[in-house]
């Protein structure tokens, strides 16, 4: 690995909210996989970053598979994930190195993140060591408490996505604490250990495909392009 960026992308979705057989990252999305679509967004900026691909060990043969019926040939490193998300990009974060790098986090089902957004992390996270990006919701928010629900300041709301971008010897040592119920993504495990997290503005196209109206959405987005 010869740059000082990486990516590291998570794809262990099961299919099991899409109603399909087919693991979500592998539907087809015009003509090749979600995840196709994802790697391609990396691969775009330049320098492009080192990147690692953390799937199931039962997948990766289906995945070097499609990659030759595709002809898909964007370098990377492939590795087995675990049996959580977290255990997952840990396996991932041991193919980075412990230094000054920089490593964004990614889900494999977010193929629409803008280019821009990949870089204002990793410019962000050069300066203050961390940058997630996030979008303000748009919709009135209510906050639950017990059976009781309130209406609550949108504007103190923020919703996250990915690629979550972090120096890399940071989210590394972090990755190396026992993983618990409360760690949602990456930012809350980094900050978890005492690590201020710092936000960029998402694109709001940066789903995360999951079910079958998210697919809807991403094929009207695919067919705009």
């Amino acid at each position: 690995m010869s740059t000082n960026r990486f990516a590291v992308i998570v794809a262990g979705g099961s299919g099991q909210r899409m109603g399909s057989e087919t693991p979500k990252q592998f539907l087809m999305l015009n003509g090749k996989p979600i995840l196709m679509h994802t790697i391609e967004r990396f691969a775009s900026i330049v320098p492009m970053p080192d990147i690692v691909l953390v799937l199931p060990q039962s997948q990766m043969d289906h995945w070097k598979n499609l990659c030759e019926e595709l002809n898909f040939d964007i370098k990377l490193t492939l590795v087995a994930g675990g049996n959580t998300r977290y255990q997952s990009v840990k396996n991932g974060l041991t193919h980075i190195p412990s230094d000054n790098s920089l490593v964004a986090i990614h889900d494999g089902v977010r193929p629409f993140v803008s280019t821009q957004v990949i870089e204002q992390c990793y410019a962000t996270a050069t300066q203050k060591g961390s940058a997630i990006p996030v979008i303000k919701p748009v919709e009135s928010v209510r906050l639950v408490q017990g059976n009781i629900s309130k209406a609550f300041d949108r504007n103190s709301v923020l919703l996250v996505q990915t690629p979550q971008v972090f120096q890399s010897k940071l989210i590394k040592d972090c990755y190396n604490v026992p993983e618990q119920p409360f760690f949602t993504d990456d930012a809350s495990v980094f900050e978890s250990q005492g690590f201020a997290i710092h936000t960029v503005e998402g694109n709001r196209e940066n789903i995360k495909i999951t079910t079958p109206f998210d697919l809807l959405i991403a094929e009207m987005f695919i067919s705009k392009k």
